[in-house]
């Protein structure tokens, strides 16, 4: 297959993305606020607990077998090398950029944390749609594609909200640390050039939609008994999303509750089939959120220039040739089977943009969401090109 029809496969799916965002920056801009910060809130909390478990369940359940759930043992493992390279490669740049100590938690969590959720629902089984695709001729593409994306998401899912939700989470502990001591001594010796801005972090939600407040030292966290940090911990490692992946990895691969949900004669179909419809609406409103999100990335902000484009080059240099050394060196090894699709996504989780969730956590924690804004505008304007380009050589490798 020629280049220039494999970029234009490579193209297409890349560019409905960037049409819907662009429809999402442009309703959340001042004159128009049909997407600004308070309904993008709502937009965000209707996605995070109803659209995305239902599309989790719905996906997964549809496509996940205990048979095909073996074959793809190698796909949690590669989405834990782009979380722990990622964040390897993080950490050296911000010793190399020099970045303050309250941004290295935006930074690393940049680096470590990728799309592996939304781009690939909207850009692998739209692959399979193209006439001219290398994978369009296989029947199952569009079964397989769902499949592939789907888990891509569910695993990201987990480990975003307790790998990368941990480790912000303890950069911003040590900046509420640091601000507790400049608050004591703003106190007692007051300035007329003192900032203007709260010291202490704001409350933040739990999750459960009661607000609490950040822990300002740690003693405070000692005081707190090892029960209720477990119970914590689990809260936040078991968000809805999780919850919602491993429902439907259980239907999927127990066949008697298989049989039940799941098919045209399935006694309860009709409770798959309400998932489904109500776990549509999660890519265009997602892709949406992320349009009016992105548009904070057009303000100042603390990051310097050096730390920007560290982070676009580790997520759109560094990153994808890593990917292809470790499919090329799985594929050898015969981890990864013969299907070329698969292989594809195993590369593509390595191109991706950083996680628009990482925007969700520093706001939480209130610890550089404005720079996170700016990484992400940034990182996804150069991944418009750097996917195409990335998602075309990777299938002149696959096929």
């Amino acid at each position: 297959m020629r280049f220039l029809d494999l970029l234009v496969v490579a193209l297409m799916p890349v560019l409905k993305v960037l049409l819907v965002t662009a429809v999402g920056l442009f309703l959340s801009i001042e004159k128009i606020n049909l997407l600004g910060p308070e309904v993008s809130d709502y937009l965000n909390k209707i996605v995070f607990y109803l659209f995305n478990p239902a599309l989790l369940v719905s996906n997964l359940a549809q496509t996940i077998t205990y048979e095909s759930l073996v074959t793809l043992w190698f796909m949690p493992l590669n989405v834990l090398l782009t979380f722990l390279v990622g964040s390897a490669l993080g950490w050296i740049l911000i010793k190399i950029t020099k970045t303050p100590k309250q941004l290295q938690g935006a930074v690393i969590g940049c680096c470590s944390t990728g799309n592996l959720g939304k781009l690939p629902l909207i850009v692998i089984p739209a692959l399979c749609e193209e006439s001219n695709s290398p994978f369009s001729n296989t029947s199952t593409c569009s079964r397989n594609a769902q499949a592939y994306a789907s888990l891509s998401l569910a695993i990201a899912a987990i480990c975003t909200w307790s790998y990368t939700y941990s480790l912000v989470s303890a950069y911003a502990i040590t900046n509420t640390e640091q601000s507790s001591i400049q608050s004591s001594q703003a106190a007692s010796e007051p300035s007329s050039d003192s900032c203007t801005e709260p010291l202490l972090m704001p409350s933040y939600s739990n999750g459960s939609g009661k607000l609490e407040l950040p822990l300002t030292n740690l003693q405070e966290m000692r005081k707190i008994p090892l029960r209720e940090k477990i119970v914590s911990r689990l809260k936040k490692v078991f968000s809805p999303s999780v919850i919602g992946a491993i429902v439907g990895l259980i239907i999927g691969v127990v066949s008697p509750l298989r049989k039940v949900v799941i098919g045209n004669n399935a006694p309860l179909r009709v409770l798959d089939s309400s998932a489904a419809l109500i776990g549509q609406a999660t890519i265009p409103v997602m892709t949406l959120i992320m349009g009016a999100n992105l548009l904070q990335g057009l303000k100042r902000s603390e990051m310097n220039l050096s730390a920007i484009l560290g982070v676009v080059a580790v997520r759109n240099v560094c990153l994808p040739l890593l990917g292809i050394g470790v499919v090329k060196a799985a594929d050898h090894f015969g981890m990864v089977g013969s299907d070329s699709l698969y292989q594809f996504v195993l590369m593509f989780q390595y191109a991706v943009p950083p996680a628009v969730n990482v925007g969700t956590i520093a706001q939480l924690f209130q610890s550089g969401q404005g720079e996170t804004s700016i990484i992400l505008f940034w990182t996804y304007a150069v991944a418009s090109i750097s996917l195409t380009l990335w998602s075309t050589l990777f299938m002149s490798l696959v096929t």
